[in-house]
């Protein structure tokens, strides 16, 4: 991986196809979310299949948390659509066919020639692609667990949202004054919070 791809660098904002074949900007799919991004060796490997079952088992957790999921690997868009399907994901896949990423970030994984993948990894991310953490997922057990997830999703949360505690200094007075500014989705006149 890159050097600087570390805990407060930005992640590059790449653009690729997705599952549907429209073309998506990471930042467009994260919007004011955080989001975790799963760079994936692909449909081929059991590792990446176990990651991603759990990651749809527990896909209602992140979806009411205000969290995104993207997953990119260098499959082409066809095994791209097959690979979504057979984890039963409900959220972006991108195919990265021509190894762009993998060739940027210095992720080739040279002990599979045969597949020629990324080396697995899995990053948290702030608004702005901004990155928490990174976990090489090379080996299994060097992958999140939903627990991992959690805790880096708490910390994560906790720092971006003005209004993770509802009884914080000022946030019920402005909120009946009519500014919503500092309440999810923030300046956006919804009307209440999350519940």
């Amino acid at each position: 991986m890159r050097e600087d791809i570390v805990a407060g660098a930005h992640f590059p904002d790449y653009e690729l196809t997705d599952h549907t074949r429209q073309r998506r900007r990471l930042s467009e799919l994260q919007g004011i979310d955080p989001m975790i991004l799963v760079l994936s060796r692909g449909h081929f490997c059991p590792k990446d299949h176990q990651q991603h079952l759990e990651l749809a088992a527990n896909h209602s957790k992140i979806a009411v948390a205000y969290t995104r999921i993207v997953t990119i690997s260098t499959d082409n868009l066809f095994t791209t659509v097959e690979f979504r399907a057979s984890v039963g994901a409900q959220w972006t896949f991108l195919s990265d066919a021509g190894r762009k990423i993998q060739k940027d970030l210095d992720i080739q994984e040279y002990t599979d020639p045969t597949h020629d993948p990324m080396v697995p990894h899995t990053l948290v991310l702030k608004p702005g692609l901004v990155i928490h953490s990174v976990y090489n997922g090379y080996w299994f057990w060097g992958r999140p667990s939903f627990e991992d997830l959690r805790r880096d999703l708490r910390e994560v949360t906790r720092e971006i949202r003005p209004d993770w505690d509802p009884s914080a200094p000022g946030l019920r007075e402005a909120w009946e004054a009519g500014d919503r500014s500092r309440h999810y989705p923030y300046g956006a006149d919804a009307g209440h919070g999350p519940a």
